[in-house]
């Protein structure tokens, strides 16, 4: 897996055949962070990463995600994924924002 990373940083770009070894090697979850990479459902603001989901918003942190796939299951999510995958082509919205602001009214 680590060499399916080093690869995706050295071209920096999703071609066909790194989406598909994406969606082989994490199967569903990779299919979603795809998805969401292509419907452009990540940002990043100034103090982390927020993945929009089908539900919710959820924050991405490091290697720390908000949903309750992580929260309760303890296990990788689509959204660490595609956050993972964002950082490394740079597929993802900037707002020159602190996301916490956004609810400060």
């Amino acid at each position: 897996m680590s060499d399916l990373w080093r690869r995706l940083g050295e071209k920096k770009v999703l071609d066909a055949g790194l989406r598909c070894e994406i969606e082989e090697t994490f199967g569903n979850r990779g299919k979603k962070a795809l998805a969401a990479l292509d419907a452009g459902k990540i940002t990043r603001y100034l103090d982390f990463f927020v993945v929009t989901g089908r539900t919710a918003e959820y924050v991405v942190d490091e290697d720390f995600c908000t949903c309750g796939d992580f929260m309760f299951r303890n296990r990788t999510c689509w959204h660490l994924l595609a956050v993972r995958i964002a950082q490394v082509t740079g597929i993802f919205e900037s707002a020159d924002t602190w996301y916490q602001d956004r609810w400060k009214k």
